[in-house]
């Protein structure tokens, strides 16, 4: 039998997830993140930045960076979360800029679901090349008030995407938010993104990734960040700064 979380995915679509919140947490120290001494550069390989490299990891998460560098910084983000977007905002640019591209902290990046909308917009987000999926979603939390300004415009057409087949629901989702035209005017073609949504296969293993990350990580909103394994007490871009730094990105 499928999982409590899974099932709600596929039967009901438009139902939030229990447990699951996008949430703000106080800009706290960095708690149990782990300390050590500065840690030097590591070039690039040549023509190529590190933020050019990303690769897909076992868990499904898209890792940005040196893939071997010694500070490695996770997070569980869901592209319909506002604090994710105000993360995305306030620190995205200089997190990849002067701390992924030294080749000290590579960044990944591991989608949650805390509700339907996340669905079609993670399908759509991961539909193309892998390096294009962490510049994707930090575009996304840019487009996120107008989707949801679409979502409430196209209410009656939102709320019958849930009456729809699995195949089509995500799809029909999709374009009450405007996220079929906003992913098409950056690559994902129309009959691409339509495939993408009507994957069931991947949309399960999307809730499963989000059962798995509650159950074996304790994460139950979004954004949380991992750092070397250990959970940053704290999500916002000040408290995850110093927490790279105490550990040596400095």
């Amino acid at each position: 039998m499928l999982p409590t979380r899974t099932r709600l995915f596929l039967t009901l679509a438009l139902a939030p997830l229990a447990l699951a919140a996008c949430k703000s947490e106080p800009a706290s120290p960095a708690g149990d993140a782990p300390k050590g001494e500065p840690v030097a550069a590591v070039a690039p390989p040549a023509g190529k930045a590190w933020t050019d490299v990303v690769a897909v990891t076992a868990d499904g998460g898209y890792k940005m960076g040196n893939p071997n560098a010694p500070i490695k910084l996770m997070e569980y983000g869901a592209l319909s979360c506002s604090h994710c977007a105000e993360f995305s905002e306030t620190g995205s640019k200089e997190l990849l800029a002067d701390f992924v591209a030294s080749g000290k902290v590579s960044y990944e990046l591991r989608f949650f679901m805390l509700n339907a909308l996340d669905v079609p917009a993670t399908l759509l987000a991961t539909c193309g090349a892998p390096e294009a999926v962490i510049p994707l979603a930090d575009q996304f939390w840019a487009f996120q008030p107008t989707m949801f300004d679409n979502l409430k415009a196209n209410q009656a057409q939102f709320q019958a995407a849930g009456e729809l087949p699995p195949q089509q629901r995500f799809g029909a989702i999709a374009k009450a938010g405007g996220m079929d035209q906003f992913f098409a005017s950056r690559g994902i073609a129309q009959a691409q993104g339509a495939a993408c949504t009507a994957d069931i296969t991947k949309a399960t293993a999307l809730a499963n990734a989000t059962n798995k990350a509650t159950s074996e990580m304790g994460v139950t909103g979004t954004p949380t960040f991992f750092l070397n394994g250990a959970k940053i007490e704290g999500n916002t871009w000040p408290v995850v700064k110093l927490a790279l730094q105490n550990a040596g990105a400095r």
